[in-house]
C-alpha cells in the first residue's frame, strides 16, 4: 500500500461521512437560523428554544435520510472490503 493510495482512501471515507451528515446538518441549519430569526423579532431569549427545534429537525431527518444514510456508508464499506484484496497486493 502506497502513501497516496491511503491518502486518497482517507479522503473517500471523508467524503462519505460529509455525504452522509449533510441532510442532518443543513436541516439543523435552517431550523436555527429560523429560530433565531424568531428570537430577534420577538425579543425572546430563552436558550432552550434555540436547541430543542434542533434536536427534533435532526431526529425527523435520521428518519427521513436514514435509509439513505445506511445505504450510503454500505455501499463504501462494501467496495471496501470487496476490493480489498486489490489494495493489499
Amino acid at each position: 500500500m502506497s502513501t497516496d493510495f491511503i491518502i486518497g482512501l482517507a479522503g473517500e471515507a471523508v467524503f462519505v461521512v460529509l455525504k452522509a451528515s449533510a441532510p442532518m446538518l443543513v436541516l439543523a441549519l435552517v431550523v436555527g437560523l429560523l429560530v433565531s430569526i424568531f428570537q430577534a423579532t420577538t425579543q425572546i431569549q430563552e436558550q432552550t428554544l434555540a436547541f430543542v427545534p434542533k434536536i427534533v429537525a435532526v431526529f425527523v431527518s435520521i428518519i427521513i435520510f436514514g435509509p439513505w444514510i445506511l445505504n450510503t456508508v454500505i455501499d463504501f464499506t462494501y467496495n471496501l472490503l470487496n476490493n480489498l484484496h486489490n489494495y493489499i497486493g
